[in-house]
């Protein structure tokens, strides 16, 4: 019973050993090589990966490739296209072209889609309507027998009678006979309306007449900008005059030699003047058509400069312009030469 006993002790400890090693489990056996847990976090987006790990790290190394080549291919097709635009204008302008042309009172504005405002020219008018009332009706004209003579002995129809003209008069008519050309010069080119079928060269031949009172209209129906110009124009009548250095200069060397004149006589002359200023008509108005045409002058002087693209460098002539006749003379001679468009892209016009 004793052996039977232990031979059953035996059996159970085996048995409480066979179950102990199957319920027990191995430890997990670590990986040769694990990344730390500091150099790898999951990504905070709601978005689960959808490209294993392999994956990624093979696109990671592929894709700075393909952006390079990339930027290589844009960068070829801009310098083919920027080649090709330089070799051909048209690409380019082609855009401009579509655009409106600027309009304005002083040369700005939308062209055409704009309404254009009437207020300056309006206002321009109203000058004009009163200054053509005060010439005919309140200027001073205690002396019509002089005037007359005046005319006559400056026009040389009366001969050497012995009486010699004021100083100051004599210089005074004479640049007036410049101020047209001067007009002409800065009108003429620049100047002419391409929005409305008035021509400009009206004016300026009735300006040898009636002077600042009757450029004065054209100021008021004035439309800018001007119209191109092609070069064939400007070897014709009257652009190739009007641009001629030449010209500018014999009328600036002309209109020195008068002013100096005018300023060499004594205070005597000047008060004889003004004595004249006050009593004749003639000279009362021949001095304020003097004044409006210098006081105009820095405008179209401007606009001339714009239109020529010289308003930059140009500038510090712009001051000159205040000098009565000198300043806008000494412009012209300095003024650069006219931009010439292509034939192609001129449109009709049946001014000159």
């Amino acid at each position: 019973m004793e052996q039977l006993k232990c031979f059953s002790k035996k059996t159970n400890m085996i048995a409480g050993s066979l179950t102990v090693s199957c319920n027990s489990y191995l430890p997990p056996q670590k990986p040769y090589y694990s990344l730390p847990k500091s150099s790898f976090s999951p990504p905070k987006s709601p978005i689960p990966f959808l490209i294993d790990s392999d994956d990624t790290s093979k696109l990671a190394k592929i894709s700075p490739l393909i952006i390079k080549q990339a930027k290589l291919r844009l960068l070829q097709r801009r310098s083919s296209f920027d080649a090709q635009s330089s070799q051909d204008p048209s690409l380019v302008s082609s855009s401009d072209e579509n655009e409106p042309l600027d309009d304005g009172e002083t040369g700005g504005g939308g062209g055409g889609e704009e309404e254009r405002d009437w207020t300056t020219s309006f206002l321009l008018f109203a000058f004009w309507a009163g200054l053509m009332y005060y010439v005919f009706f309140l200027a001073p004209n205690q002396t019509p027998v002089t005037d007359s003579y005046f005319v006559r002995k400056l026009l040389n129809l009366t001969g050497d009678d012995g009486f010699e003209l004021n100083q100051v008069l004599v210089a005074l008519w004479y640049i007036m006979g410049l101020w047209p050309l001067v007009y002409g010069m800065l009108l003429i080119p620049t100047a002419r309306s391409s929005k409305s079928k008035i021509p400009c060269w009206p004016f300026v031949v009735l300006s040898c007449f009636g002077g600042a009172y009757a450029l004065i209209p054209y100021f008021v129906l004035w439309r800018p900008p001007a119209p191109p110009v092609e070069e064939s124009l400007l070897r014709r009548w009257p652009l190739n005059f009007l641009e001629s250095k030449l010209t500018t200069g014999i009328a600036f060397l002309a209109g020195l030699a008068i002013v100096v004149y005018a300023f060499s006589s004594s205070g005597d002359v000047w008060k004889e003047f003004y004595q004249y200023f006050k009593g004749s008509k003639f000279i009362h108005i021949m001095s304020i058509d003097f004044a409006l045409l210098s006081t105009f002058a820095p405008f179209w002087v401007y606009n001339d400069m714009t239109a020529r693209k010289w308003d930059g460098k140009g500038s510090w002539v712009l001051p000159l312009s205040l000098i009565p006749f000198l300043g806008p003379s000494f412009y012209l001679l300095l003024r650069p030469p006219l931009p010439v468009a292509r034939e192609a892209s001129l449109p009709t016009s049946d001014e000159t």
